[in-house]
């Protein structure tokens, strides 16, 4: 059974950035694809990055060119580097280690870690 630290979360202003990590354990799932999703106060939870195995990225256009998903598998961790932070941008947010894809947008298959707090304020 995967595990997932998430870390790197905090208060930041409007135009800051935060690199989150997130240590894996375990066997990482089987698409091999691995992702960030968010979720803020009241809404639904939502992908934000999909890194695959062939090194392919993804990421829907409200966080296209300020988010970048990267891993280094030698340390077990997928890293989310955060750019121009927006107040929209504050959720929590989780890893992911089992995307799939279907109809066009990315689901979670896999495990969930406890995620780790992103609040921007002005």
């Amino acid at each position: 059974q995967v595990q997932l630290v998430e870390s790197g979360g905090g208060l930041v202003q409007p135009g800051g950035s935060l690199r989150l990590s997130c240590v894996v354990s375990g066997r990482i799932g089987i698409s091999d694809i691995v992702g960030w999703y968010r979720q803020a106060p009241g809404t639904q939870r939502e992908w934000v990055a999909v890194l695959t195995s062939g090194g392919s990225t993804d990421y829907p256009e409200s966080v296209k060119g300020r988010f970048a998903i990267s891993r280094d598998k030698a340390k077990n961790t997928i890293y989310l580097q955060l750019s121009d932070l927006k107040v929209e941008d504050t959720a929590i947010y989780y890893c992911h280690t089992d995307m799939r894809r279907r109809s066009g947008t990315w689901f979670p298959a896999g495990s969930w870690g406890q995620g780790t707090q992103v609040t921007v304020f002005s």
